[in-house]
């Protein structure tokens, strides 16, 4: 019954093709490469950047499509991971239906296809977290979250490889831009300043934190204004915004009451040879050490999800859905942002005084992507 109901409106032959390409071997692509391949899109590398996505996205969107449907405790019956399995298996058909890329107009035709692959799954995550929500209502409230690693563990590599299929989606499609922003090689920066991505997101999460609070800690940056390296803004953008979200929001409700005047929360960005690493301290009281663990799950998240048990999933507006507010994902997901071109992001706390974030950004940009 439940295999039936997994794939009751897909063909056998499709489901076999699947899991062909699921047990194919993918193929990792560093920063450096996409940098230096993106940086003359003749309509010949256009070309191979199309080829080798042909054959390699069918491979990425199978694995997913296998794991989404091999959950344990039920996961994948619950409606709002079927749906997200539907997704996939849409994109995947799209993929391998489409006909060999030979020329220019393939290219195009293809590069327009992916793009809308990738609207399609726009609102994967709050969907999958709406699943994991339909499946912590069904379970026995006396089951310990330890035993649900494998769902953790689940998450951490459909996430990853989510990361890596939009980027490489979104790199092929901003590379056909006629006229690209100044040292941008698609979605890479060439000459990007982490001080003035770090300002950028620090503004957005002060007016969240305005609106929720009617007022907002200070936020001090220091570093050298002039110091620029490749990377991407905007994965940059979503990691420093969602930490300094998380310090603004401890120390406003550590302070809310008092008489004192918040302590402003402090960014550091320290150019090293190997790594960047942005330092974010707060002193909203820190986090106990007993929960540090727990910081980086999807689980044990209390915040409210922007789709809910009640929304019709076929109706839903999912535009007005912002894809990291919201349900207590930042985290979890910002690290495998930072872990993606081989960073890492570290959470360091002294419970009774406050936080200190480490987000290590690899300078180099010649670590694979992680083939989850």
């Amino acid at each position: 019954m439940a295999a039936k109901k997994l794939y009751e409106s897909f063909s056998k032959e499709l489901i076999e093709e699947v899991h062909r390409w699921g047990s194919m071997k993918q193929t990792g692509v560093s920063l450096k490469y996409m940098m230096e391949f993106g940086s003359k899109p003749t309509p010949r590398n256009l070309l191979i950047s199309s080829q080798f996505l042909y054959k390699e996205l069918p491979m990425r969107i199978a694995r997913r499509v296998i794991d989404l449907q091999t959950l344990p405790y039920g996961l994948s019956l619950k409606p709002a991971v079927l749906k997200v399995r539907d997704w996939y298996l849409d994109s995947f058909r799209d993929l391998r239906s489409f006909p060999d890329i030979k020329d220019e107009n393939d290219e195009l035709e293809f590069t327009k296809m992916i793009n809308l692959v990738k609207v399609r799954h726009n609102n994967v995550v709050p969907m999958m977290a709406l699943g994991v929500q339909q499946l912590k209502k069904d379970l026995h409230p006396k089951i310990d979250y330890k035993d649900l690693d494998e769902i953790h563990q689940f998450l951490d590599r459909f996430y990853m490889s989510r990361i890596g299929i939009r980027m490489l989606i979104g790199q092929h499609v901003a590379l056909h831009d006629p006229n690209p922003p100044p040292d941008c090689v698609g979605y890479i920066h060439t000459k990007m300043s982490p001080l003035e991505v770090a300002r950028n997101a620090t503004e957005d999460a002060r007016s969240i934190c305005l609106r929720e609070y009617g007022s907002a800690p200070k936020v001090n940056i220091y570093g050298d204004p002039n110091f620029t390296f490749p990377y991407v803004p905007t994965h940059l953008h979503l990691m420093v915004f969602e930490l300094v979200k998380n310090s603004l929001r401890a120390v406003e409700e550590r302070f809310v009451d008092s008489d004192k005047v918040a302590p402003p929360v402090r960014i550091i960005v320290a150019d090293g040879l190997e790594d960047v690493t942005i330092k974010i301290s707060d002193e909203g009281g820190g986090i106990p050490r007993s929960g540090l663990p727990k910081i980086f799950t999807y689980l044990y998240s209390t915040a409210r999800n922007p789709l809910d048990e009640h929304s019709d999933l076929d109706t839903i507006d999912l535009a007005t859905v912002s894809t990291l507010a919201g349900y207590g994902y930042g985290l979890p997901i910002s690290r495998l942002y930072a872990r993606y071109f081989g960073g890492d992001l570290q959470i360091i706390s002294m419970e009774g005084y406050g936080t200190d974030a480490y987000l290590h950004l690899s300078r180099l940009g010649d670590s694979q992507e992680p083939l989850p």
